[in-house]
C-alpha cells in the first residue's frame, strides 16, 4: 500500500489528491481550497525584489524568475499556484509582439487591422515558440513535487482579440472596429479560438491540473454581443480542452444565466453575484469567489477577514473555490492577504507568514 504523505513528497499522487482539484469536481472537501489571481504580484515585495531591474516581458519570459516568483504565495499557504505570465503570451507565439505601455498595458507592434493581417497569425503555433511557459510549467511543478496543484491559464478569445486590435478597454472602439471590419473581427476571434484550444491542450498534455479562461473585459457587453463575441467561443475551447477542471472568469458579469451555460466546470463570481443564490439556482456548478478586491486594498486586517468567513459561509463549504472578486491590486497591504488566506482557511490571523519550503 502506498502512504499518501510519502507518494506526495514524490510528486506521485493524482491530481485528484489535490483540495482545489477535487473541490473544482465537485467532489466532496474537508474545507473549500483557496487561492487569488495575481496572488503572485507587485503587492508582495518579495515580488518586486526578485523583479527588480526587469521589464515586464523579460521578467515574465525568464524562467527560473518566473518560477519564483510564481511561487512566493506558497509562503502565504494558498491551496494552488498560478503560473505567472501574461495573456498576451499567445498572441506573440502567434508572430504578433507586444510591448508593455505604462499607460496603456500590452500594446501589439503592428495592431491587426485586415484580412491579411489575421492570416499571418499562426492558428497553431509550434509549441516552441510558447517554451518558456512549457518550461516554467516544468520547472514549478518539479518545486513543488506534488505539493499543491498548478493553475494555467489563457485569455478568451474577446479579451485578446481587443488587444491584437489595440482598442483595450474602450469598448466604443471595439465596436466600432466590429462593425466597420466585422470579417476580419469574426475571423480573428475564430483564428484565436484555435490557437487558445491548441496552447491549453500542450499545458494540459505537460501536466497542468487546472485552467481558467480570463475574459476580463467580455462583461462590458451587451448580452447579444457577450453572446456572440464571449459565450459562443467560451463553449469551444471548454469543449475542446476538457482533460482538467475548466474555471470561467468575466470580470462582473451580468449574464450569469450565460456563463452558468458555457461548458465551465466553475464559474467565478463578482461582487455583483450572490454567492448563495448562484449556488441555490445552478446546483450542479461549482463557484468561485467572490470576496471584494477593493476591501483588501482598502480595509483593515480585521474587516478582510469577516468579509471572508462571510464568503465561506455562503459558500457551503461544498462547491466553492474561495478567491476574489478580481486581482490583488498592487496596492493592497500584505497584512490583508493573509488575513484573507487564514480567514479562508479557518484559522485564526496571527502571524503575518507561515512557514514552508524555501523559494527555489
Amino acid at each position: 500500500m502506498i502512504d499518501p504523505a510519502a507518494a506526495s513528497n514524490r510528486g506521485l499522487l493524482p491530481s485528484s489528491a489535490h483540495l482545489l482539484v477535487r473541490a473544482a469536481k465537485g467532489e466532496l472537501v474537508d474545507r473549500p481550497p483557496v487561492w487569488a489571481m495575481r496572488q503572485a504580484g507587485r503587492w508582495d515585495p518579495e515580488f518586486n525584489r526578485i523583479r527588480a531591474g526587469h521589464s515586464f516581458y523579460e521578467f515574465s519570459e525568464n524562467v527560473e524568475l518566473a518560477a519564483r516568483a510564481s511561487l512566493l504565495p506558497r509562503r502565504f499557504g494558498v491551496d494552488a499556484i498560478i503560473l505567472f505570465y501574461d495573456i498576451t503570451t499567445l498572441a506573440v507565439a502567434m508572430g504578433l509582439p507586444f510591448r508593455l505601455q505604462p499607460t496603456q498595458g500590452p500594446v501589439p507592434d503592428h495592431p491587426v487591422r485586415t484580412q491579411a493581417d489575421v492570416e499571418k497569425l499562426e492558428a497553431q503555433p509550434d509549441p516552441d515558440r510558447f517554451r518558456h511557459i512549457r518550461q516554467l510549467l516544468a520547472r514549478v511543478r518539479d518545486e513543488l513535487r506534488g505539493q499543491l496543484p498548478v493553475i494555467v491559464f489563457a485569455g478568451a478569445p474577446f479579451t485578446l482579440a481587443v488587444y491584437c486590435v489595440a482598442t483595450g478597454k474602450d469598448i466604443a472602439a471595439t465596436r466600432r472596429f466590429a462593425a466597420e471590419q466585422s470579417q476580419v473581427w469574426l475571423a480573428l476571434l475564430d483564428k484565436l479560438t484555435t490557437a487558445t484550444i491548441h496552447f491549453l491542450n500542450t499545458l494540459i498534455r505537460d501536466g497542468a491540473d487546472v485552467y481558467q479562461l480570463f475574459d476580463s473585459w467580455a462583461g462590458m457587453l451587451d448580452r447579444e454581443e457577450y453572446r456572440l463575441w464571449a459565450q459562443k467561443y467560451h463553449q469551444d475551447i471548454f469543449g475542446a480542452a476538457t482533460a482538467v477542471p475548466r474555471i470561467l472568469f468575466v470580470k462582473e458579469c451580468p449574464y450569469l444565466d450565460l456563463m452558468a451555460t458555457s461548458g465551465a466546470d466553475v464559474i467565478s463570481l463578482g461582487t455583483r453575484h450572490d454567492l448563495a443564490a448562484a449556488r441555490r439556482d445552478y446546483p450542479d456548478l461549482v463557484f468561485q469567489g467572490n470576496v471584494d478586491e477593493k476591501l483588501l486594498r482598502t480595509g483593515t486586517a480585521d474587516q478582510v477577514a469577516e468579509a471572508t468567513r462571510r464568503c465561506r459561509a455562503a459558500g457551503g463549504g461544498q462547491r466553492h473555490i474561495i478567491n476574489l472578486s478580481h486581482g490583488v491590486d498592487r496596492d493592497t497591504p500584505v497584512a490583508n492577504f493573509v488575513a484573507f488566506v487564514r480567514a479562508a482557511k479557518g484559522e485564526a490571523s496571527q502571524s503575518i507568514l507561515t512557514p514552508g519550503p524555501s523559494l527555489l
